[in-house]
């Protein structure tokens, strides 16, 4: 994991999940971004450092065996973001990105993860919510493939009958990755901007 801080008190910890494109520099430089806030943030790298420019590669590393599973990388790296806190902070913020929305949420509804706020950019996941001590912001586009409706509302639903808080945003006019640069078809500069805006403020407020 690299981990990218301006301050040497961070006011807050954030760990940010990339999408099947693996740890592209539309992460680096998000995380820039977040760091002028006073945050440290994380960058999990799930594929351990390979990234992929077409859909077929993408698949390909997502399917790719590991040594260390998935959830297993995560949890350590929220442990490590805790260590680098030094104590200052004892919980996380969680930022994901299509496919790392699925874990930003599965690392949510973990009851032993002190998960604050869970932030996904075109991601829907289900499950059970009950035990969650996260609030919840979902970024979603207009023209999405990847995600249904009906995914969108049953996460939404489940979330708000767990009592935790949900913001919902949707931008017009845009498709799946529209907030990842690396991703020049679908980025949406105006809509990627308003969306860190939106995901800046959540952090702050909880």
């Amino acid at each position: 994991m690299e981990i990218v801080c301006r301050s040497s008190s961070p006011t807050k910890l954030v760990l940010v999940i990339h999408s099947w494109w693996g740890l592209t520099q539309s992460f680096r430089d998000y995380a820039e971004l977040l760091s002028v806030q006073g945050y440290a943030v994380g960058l999990s790298d799930l594929f351990d450092g390979r990234t992929a420019s077409n859909i077929a590669d993408a698949k390909l590393l997502r399917r790719a065996p590991r040594k260390v599973p998935k959830y297993k990388s995560l949890i350590s790296n929220i442990n490590e973001l805790l260590a680098f806190g030094g104590g200052s902070t004892q919980t996380v913020s969680v930022i994901g990105f299509s496919m790392g929305g699925h874990w930003a949420v599965w690392l949510s509804q973990q009851p032993d993860i002190p998960v604050r706020s869970s932030v996904v950019y075109y991601a829907a996941r289900g499950g059970n919510f009950a035990q969650s001590r996260s609030s919840f912001l979902a970024h979603f586009a207009e023209n999405d493939a990847w995600v249904s409706k009906s995914a969108r509302r049953n996460m939404q639903r489940k979330i708000i009958e767990a009592k935790c808080s949900c913001t919902v945003f949707d931008y017009p006019g845009t498709s799946h990755w529209f907030a990842e640069s690396s991703q020049l078809q679908d980025y949406n500069a105006p809509a990627a901007q308003l969306a860190l805006e939106r995901t800046i403020a959540h952090i702050n407020s909880v």
